[in-house]
């Protein structure tokens, strides 16, 4: 018999954290953020508390309540919040194996910093080089040591950073078959911060204790997205995590599906993310659109879109060099796509890209990975006044927190800022939408994709629609269907019936499969 629990992904998007449990090993399928519970009580400056590390997140839900799998140098003194958590959850004690991460994305990966430093993770070269570089040039929080760990001590009743101790790598376990360039060991091995690292070199594995595991690449808006399929004594399980089919790689969705099919797997866990869509907006959609209007701009050109979304900055790349346009980017983009290239062949180098250039910020202090960025490409650097001169010869690479830049750059009319990025889909980020518009109305920049006008074809969705998403489930056909990472889970009962037994979570109640 296999034991699956949903901690994470229940009734919402993202969040993902899935337990399975079989042949005396356990293995957790992802281990993000829930963005949707912690909305419930967190915003941007109430925040939990770092110097009391697992204590806010495990009172407050955000975390399992398993006892056994996380960091000892989180620990607060005494067992109360422990006490609590047995008795306001179904709190269990467990041993855990690993972990298979399907993406860097956040919600899929967050909560990892959280988790002891021993326990592997599973995942593509790509994923695993994604989560350094994002903790690389990120802010350094409790939350974010993905990659790595910065031990705590415990002073009182306080938890401080160990000062004079190296970080702390933790071990990835590669679901690949090749080799990878000796730059990137040389990247894994070391970290542009000024603390030293205790590397743990990363291996090649798909084992994980008594369970074999293969990875399948999937399509999704951030590179190194993989599928799982599990293999156990009852048969397989196989895990979507994020995906589409109408992305540039789309055609790698559809290579899995017809690998999972010939498992003929007992469960396949499937997102659900988009499915009240039956309309795709597809990548190529979204380079015509924005050609046409920035082929139609008279003076600067903007594009805001998600973090780390490779995909869509190589669209933008594709736009500036047949515009005649510079593609300006800010150091965390180079930094990423730095990292992305010693695993991706595809992805370019920076310092021979002559469309690419290096926005050189102004800031009173620079962190070390960034000045580390800055020095490597320093002939590519561009600042705020040669930008505002010559307002027509470049895409500026921007977001909604660099709108602060708007002031040195002074667009002048006739610029425009495109939106190609997801709709605002709760309050928060509607909030934020219209702080958004406050700027570019101050500064009398055309918005083009503007969702609350329709304005459509300038951000296509990571995530498959409902009917493509029925032709997965049908062309895989497990025996039994658990939706996760969706608002709807309903659709798959509806449209199913009769076709495959769906089983809808609920969280922390375990499904017993066999």
């Amino acid at each position: 018999m296999v034991n699956l629990t949903l901690y994470g992904g229940v009734n919402e998007i993202g969040g993902n954290k899935i337990l399975l449990e079989a042949e005396d090993t356990s293995l957790f399928l992802d281990f993000g953020i829930s963005y949707g519970r912690k909305g419930l009580f967190y915003e941007e400056f109430l925040c939990p508390r770092g110097v009391r590390g697992l204590l806010d997140p495990l009172v407050m839900g955000l975390l399992p309540p398993i006892k056994g799998i996380y960091r000892s140098d989180f620990e607060v003194p005494g067992e109360e919040h422990w006490e609590y958590v047995s008795k306001t959850q179904n709190a269990k004690e467990l041993e855990l194996d690993g972990i298979f991460l399907s993406h860097a994305h956040l919600d899929h990966s967050g909560c990892i910093s959280f988790l002891k430093p021993n326990i592997p993770i599973f995942c593509s070269p790509t994923t695993a080089f994604l989560t350094k570089a994002i903790q690389d040039s990120g802010r350094a929080t409790f939350e974010t040591e993905i990659s790595y760990i910065n031990p705590r001590i415990c002073e009182g009743e306080c938890l401080k950073t160990e000062r004079g101790v190296p970080s702390r790598q933790r071990p990835y376990k590669l679901l690949y078959d090749g080799e990878l360039l000796p730059e990137a060991r040389i990247f894994w091995e070391t970290t542009p911060g000024s603390r030293e690292l205790d590397c743990v070199p990363f291996e090649f594995k798909s084992r994980v204790k008594n369970l074999n595991v293969r990875g399948f690449p999937v399509d999704h808006s951030l590179l190194g997205a993989t599928a799982a399929a599990i293999e156990t004594p009852a048969g397989w399980i196989v895990y979507t995590g994020d995906l589409r089919m109408h992305g540039i790689r789309g055609y790698t969705t559809r290579e899995f599906m017809e690998k999972a099919a010939e498992f003929k797997p007992l469960v396949l866990i499937c997102e659900g993310t988009n499915v009240g869509e039956d309309v795709i907006i597809s990548e190529e959609e979204v380079y015509e659109n924005s050609l046409k209007v920035i082929k139609e701009a008279k003076n600067m050109v903007i594009a805001d879109f998600g973090a780390r979304n490779i995909e869509r900055l190589l669209t933008f790349r594709k736009i500036a060099r047949e515009t005649g346009r510079k593609l300006v980017l800010l150091a965390k983009d180079v930094y990423l796509l730095e990292s992305m290239r010693l695993v991706d062949s595809a992805i370019e180098d920076f310092s021979n890209d002559p469309v690419c250039l290096l926005y050189d910020k102004i800031k009173g202090s620079i962190d070390k990975w960034e000045r580390g960025i800055r020095d490597r490409f320093s002939e590519k650097l561009i600042g705020p006044r040669d930008t505002r001169n010559h307002q027509s010869d470049y895409i500026l690479c921007l977001s909604f927190w660099d709108l602060n830049e708007l002031p040195d750059l002074m667009p002048k009319e006739g610029s425009i800022y495109i939106y190609s990025t997801c709709e605002a889909f709760n309050e928060e980020m509607a909030i934020g939408f219209d702080r958004l518009r406050n700027w570019l109305e101050h500064f009398n920049l055309t918005l083009v994709g503007d969702p609350d006008k329709g304005e459509k074809g300038f951000h296509a969705s990571g995530h498959i629609i409902g009917p493509q998403l029925l032709e997965l489930v049908r062309t895989i056909n497990p025996k039994y269907l658990i939706p996760v990472h969706t608002e709807k889970p309903e659709f798959f009962k509806e449209n199913l019936a009769g076709e495959t037994e769906v089983i809808l979570p609920s969280y922390g109640k375990p499904i017993l499969v066999g």
